[in-house]
């Protein structure tokens, strides 16, 4: 399985703010917008993953991501000179997929709820053609809508319909095997002017290949796309964090947990950041003795609730 984090754009919905920099490497809280979504990659276990990204952009990405090896991973680049629509992220990643499945996650876009790792690996696992995530809104016409049966099989999908078939959004987290590839180079270019991966899908959707796996009530799904779902985001993040006391989409927690970095390294990374929240955090999870009894005292923690269950 092979990860694609899409993170072009020119984020004119978040302008000033990204009149220098890609909105993506504006902060969520207490870290980059990118850690969010490439923390579901590696919970997920995707080890490779690409990040499309526009030209100026691409060095600042590599400048601050590096090739991986910190978090345990293998990261890869490509330019996206143009916002040419979802799906030619495949296009352009069509020597990286190879013959794998892909998993796509739109690198503006937070996940986040008590079970969401192990819901999200059973999808990859059981996925068989193209596999997309739906998630109840209160208003989903503004929205495009997914419509299913009893199996979770996709009857319908609609962009903000003015009578949706259902309550449930498709969020920005796609599953497919690597005909993606040769279905995006078909695709016809709508009135915004690009491909549309709302047509990608109804490609499989077509060939009854289309499945959903819903996202139930108790997780968050976040699109910080805007000023004000950047600073609700935020707000969710800080006060989550806060009260529990583990940290969100924390990459070097999570490479520790799965085994890609030894207690020294975290420590190591924590004591260059000593002065921040942030490495203090790395190092008091280097520090801890007994970390089965931290399991047994953390009601469900995200990142360890998917290391418990390997």
């Amino acid at each position: 399985m092979k990860g694609i984090i899409l993170a072009g754009g020119s984020g004119t919905r978040l302008a000033p703010s990204t009149n220098g920099v890609n909105k993506h490497l504006l902060n969520v809280y207490d870290k980059p917008m990118i850690y969010y979504p490439l923390s579901v990659l590696m919970l997920g276990g995707i080890k490779d993953i690409m990040i499309i990204t526009t030209p100026e952009d691409l060095p600042r990405f590599r400048e601050m991501l590096g090739d991986g090896s910190a978090f345990g991973i293998n990261l890869h680049f490509k330019e996206q000179s143009e916002p040419n629509g979802i799906p030619d992220a495949f296009i352009l990643a069509e020597d990286f997929i190879g013959y794998d499945d892909v998993t796509l996650i739109l690198g503006d876009n937070i996940f986040y709820g008590q079970g969401f790792t192990t819901l999200f690996r059973e999808a990859l696992q059981n996925h068989k053609n193209a596999t997309i995530f739906g998630i109840r809104v209160k208003d989903p016409r503004r929205f495009g809508v997914v419509g299913f049966d009893e199996n979770q099989k996709v009857t319908s999908l609609e962009e903000k319909p003015e009578d949706p078939k259902s309550d449930f959004a498709a969020a920005g987290l796609y599953i497919y095997d690597y005909r993606a590839v040769q279905i995006a180079k078909r695709l016809p270019i709508s009135k915004r002017g690009e491909t549309e991966i709302t047509d990608l899908n109804k490609e499989y959707l077509k060939g009854d290949q289309l499945d959903v796996q819903l996202l139930g009530r108790g997780f968050a799904w976040m699109d910080a796309g805007t000023h004000e779902a950047l600073f609700d985001a935020a707000e969710f993040v800080k006060i989550t964090e806060q009260r529990q006391g583990f940290k969100i989409a924390c990459l070097e927690e999570i490479a520790y947990y799965l085994g890609y970095l030894s207690k020294q390294s975290l420590h190591q990374k924590g004591e260059r950041m000593k002065k921040t929240d942030y490495g203090q955090y790395l190092m008091e999870i280097a520090d801890r003795k007994h970390t089965e009894q931290y399991w047994e005292k953390i009601d469900k923690n995200p990142v360890l609730e998917m290391v418990q269950n390997e």
